[in-house]
């Protein structure tokens, strides 16, 4: 099985995208999904991906492969990721929505 979100951070490490979109259900990355306190968050690092990965933040049948994707991708020498809904890649390539991660 091929996992799209891995094929796409691969392909985009290989062209020297400067910038990996990954599109989902949502329009940006929350933590405390599904409960009372979530959070939505516009930008991360990669540190603070790791610890809310590390903290079961990201499940692997949701956001997990997502956020690994682009992990990947930065550490491969990516400029910045971004995850957000088909609807809103226009406003997020505005810096309008979606979660952006950076090194």
């Amino acid at each position: 099985m091929i996992d799209k979100d891995y094929a796409s951070s691969l392909l985009a490490s290989e062209i020297k995208s400067e910038l990996l979109v990954i599109s989902t259900g949502v329009e940006k990355v929350a933590i405390d999904f599904g409960k009372p306190e979530q959070r939505e968050l516009d930008r991360l690092t990669v540190a603070e991906s790791e610890a809310f990965m590390a903290a079961g933040q990201f499940p692997p049948g949701n956001m997990g492969p997502k956020v690994t994707a682009i992990l990947r991708y930065l550490k491969n020498g990516g400029r910045e990721g971004l995850i957000t809904s088909p609807a809103a890649i226009v406003t997020a390539m505005e810096g309008k929505a979606g979660t952006r991660i950076v090194p």
